[in-house]
Parts: C-alpha cells; structure tokens; sequence
C-alpha cells in the first residue's frame, strides 16, 4: 500500500515517540477507570456506572474538552467537543465505559476488577471492551498537547453492553453536537498480533424464544410416555431443523455470501476457539464466510428441569433462547419472519409453537475507499509498520448502523484495541499493552493526517 504522502517521516516519528512517552500515564489512567465495576445489567449497583461517566468526563476535560454528561432514560453517556484549526475537518471518536458482569469469580485468575499484568497482557474486567478505546481516545488527544490539528468530538456510551437501549434518543436529542466528517469506533479488534485491521462488516442478529407446548399439564412418563410427547423432546426436535446435516443453517431465505479471502486456517480457528480435540467443525464454505457473512444460528438457552430435580413426567411446556447470526446486509425483520415460518412449519408431532422476538440489531457494511480510509490505513501502517488487512467480525454491534444511518455523509471507521486472545466478556478478560499502544499511535496518527489533508 502506498501511503498518501500528507505526513513526512519525521512528523510520524515525532508523534509515535510522543505516544510512547505518554503510555505510562495513560496505562495508570486505564486502571483507574477498570477498577471501576461499570456493569450496566440492571441488576448491578448503577452507582458505579455514574461514577465510571464522571471520571471519564474528568480524563476529558483535563485536555481541554468542553463536557457534558447526558442520559436519555437510559445510563449515563459522555459527551464533549473541542474545536481544531479553522476550516479543518471534524472527527468523532465513539467508545464505552460500561462494561460486561464479571461472571464466576472462580473462572478469575485474579480479580477482575483489580487490573493485573501478565506476560505483556493487563487483565481485568473492560481492560479492553471498551475502556482501552476509551484511552485510546484520551491519549491521542494527549499526544497533540491542546494543539489538535482538527476538531473532535467525542461520545463515550454507558450502555452498549445492553444494546444501547437509549442510542436512539442521544442521537435524537444531541446529533447536532456529534455531526462529523469521520467517525472513529474503537469497539472491535484486530487481525492478529502485529497486524491491524478496519472492521468493513458486521453481522447483524435476531434473539427470539420459541415456547413448545404438547400438554395442558404435566403426566406420568410410565402411563403416558410412548403414546403422547412431551415438550421438551419436542423442543429438541424443532430446534435440531436448525441446520442441515452439514451444519449449515436451513432457514429458507436468509442472504449469505463469500466472504474476503484471507490466511484464516482450521488450526487457527480451533486454537482461537477452544474447540475441543475430535469436535468438528459445522457447515460448508470457507471458514471466514461461515464467521462474517453467512447466518448462524445458535441455541444459548433452555428452560427446563434441573437433572438433578427431574421427576419422572412428561413436561407440558419447554422454551429456549434462538440467537440467529446475520448477513450484514440482512434486514432483520426479513430474518424474523424467515424463523417464525421456519418454527410453524416445522412444529414436531402438531405441537403449539409461540415465538416472541427478544431483540434484534442490524449489521453494517461500509463502502470503505475514499480519502478518509486512505489515511486511515496509512495511519495504522505507521503505527504498526505493516499493512491493514480489512476484516469481517461475527458478532453484531447494532450501534454501528445507527451512527451510519444517523450521519450518512460520515466516513465510518470502525476501529479496536483488542486481538483474538482478548477474550472479551470472558473471563480473562485481557488488553495486549504492545497493541494498546501501537492502537493509541494510530489514532493519533490518524487525526494528524486527516488535518493535513488538502481542505477544498
């Protein structure tokens, strides 16, 4: 790749060397801010997500940003802008401070919410997802030392871990603060160690429960068993049309299409996933294209009794929890339509199937040439000293889609901290401080060629 030649050599360096100088300061700030239980679930003291949004606004305004904390009916969202050269481009950096609940301490090496080094790595609970976008946001800001070469905006979410419930209205009620020539989205990850990568697809996904009823009540198995089902067999049944005998999803009408070939091998896969020796892997295609722009569907949930407390009966009534995976380009609504005919038609032995829609969230697919991106992979190549590579991602981050319907003249960048060893909403949870780095550079990289550019 070569370069659009904005930046001269020195001035790359220059700024690198300064980004290395700040790491310190800006790592003691990032455990400060992970020490912080953010957990925005209900069910968690939201004391902390308050507090978590003043010291962010206080990193803020310590470089100069004008701040404000907003909420919408929903957790609080920081917001603050800081004006650049006259004429010069504006940018908005996006990231989250509320963080994922920790789970079973037991799974814990350490504690997660007290950050710890190893091996190159800091682990703790939103090391990485999302407060290191965070930072990395406050240390390219740093690195220009109150002489921003353009504008910035920032917004730092306090509700994505919960779908972003309250996205909307921000955007309703305070776009006008965040419009910006190119917006940074620093909630994905990288390609490998060593290797950076612009995040240009993102699956986008329907979650449903599916209830099965075969009774009115619960019977003897040994009276009633072998003449009449019960629902949890049932259920098994219907949830096992899923898939094909491949593996690969058999829901009538759902888009799919080839992905962008890369080096992505089975071993790298098993070794990334933990797949267990002699587990296969399921359907058809290129591994990538499974991963990023074919459906997948996965059962994450089952309501049923405990084995341990299980009588002898047939159970009247079972329900789970369908996640289905979609092409980024899948209207979600299509999608649900597509598994509630999928789920009648297939309804074992005339059993009452009910599906209620749980929760759904577009993709994203970014047309990703044009100046913007231009500097942005050069950025990364200065930081990293190699190419980007453009990547698909799995998951579904449905906040991506609003910024792009909300800003359509916007160039998207979404952009990470964390790599496949990361474990993000595990436990373990872990930011490789190398890549914090080189991650922190290439933003700062990034609003200085993006300053420099020709202004028409």
């Amino acid at each position: 790749m070569t370069s659009p030649d904005v930046l001269s050599q020195d001035q790359i360096q220059t700024i690198r060397d300064r980004v290395r100088d700040l790491m310190p300061g800006v790592r003691a700030d990032l455990e400060a801010l992970t020490r912080i239980p953010s957990v925005s679930l209900d069910s968690f003291d939201q004391a902390q997500v308050q507090r978590s949004a003043e010291a962010t606004a206080e990193l803020l305004r310590a470089e100069g940003l004008d701040v404000e904390i907003v909420s919408e009916g929903g957790r609080p969202a920081v917001m603050g802008h800081v004006a650049g050269p006259e004429g010069s481009p504006t940018v908005l950096l996006y990231a989250h401070h509320d963080v994922q609940p920790p789970g079973a301490l037991e799974d814990w090496d350490t504690d997660p919410f007290e950050p710890t080094e190893r091996d190159g790595r800091l682990y703790g609970r939103g090391a990485a997802d999302d407060k290191a976008g965070v930072m990395a946001h406050v240390a390219a800001l740093r690195a220009h030392s109150g002489e921003l070469p353009c504008s910035v905006r920032i917004f730092v979410e306090g509700e994505e871990e919960i779908a972003s419930e309250s996205l909307p209205r921000i955007l309703s009620e305070h776009g006008d603060k965040l419009e910006a020539d190119a917006i940074v989205l620093a909630d994905s990850l990288n390609w490998a160690i060593g290797t950076p990568a612009l995040t240009t697809t993102l699956r986008g996904s329907i979650r449903a429960v599916v209830t099965v009823r075969t009774l009115d009540h619960g019977v003897h198995s040994g009276m009633f068993g072998g003449a009449c089902p019960d629902a949890l067999t049932t259920l098994a049944r219907l949830l096992a049309t899923l898939h094909d005998d491949q593996g690969d999803v058999a829901i009538e009408g759902l888009k799919a299409t080839d992905a962008p070939e890369l080096d992505y091998d089975e071993a790298r896969l098993r070794e990334e996933s933990g797949l267990l020796p002699g587990t296969e892997l399921i359907g058809t295609g290129s591994i990538l294209s499974r991963l990023w722009t074919k459906p997948a569907a996965v059962v994450i949930g089952i309501d049923a009794p405990a084995v341990d407390e299980a009588g002898n009966v047939l159970n009247a009534s079972a329900r789970a929890k369908i996640n289905l995976r979609l092409h980024p380009q899948e209207d979600p609504q299509d999608a649900w339509a597509a598994l509630q005919r999928h789920l009648a038609d297939y309804a074992p032995w005339g059993a009452t199937v009910e599906v209620e829609l749980d929760e759904q969230g577009w993709g994203f697919a970014a047309d990703a040439q044009g100046p913007v991106y231009d500097q942005a992979r050069a950025a990364f190549a200065d930081a990293w000293g190699t190419d980007p590579v453009d990547v698909g991602i799995g998951g579904s981050i449905p906040f991506v889609q609003a910024f792009a319907e909300r800003f359509p003249d916007a160039a998207i960048l979404v952009t990470g901290v964390e790599d496949p060893d990361t474990r993000a909403h595990g436990a373990n949870e872990s930011l490789h401080l190398g890549e914090f780095e080189r991650t922190c550079a290439a933003e700062a990289l990034l609003l200085a060629r993006l300053g420099a550019m020709p202004r028409g």
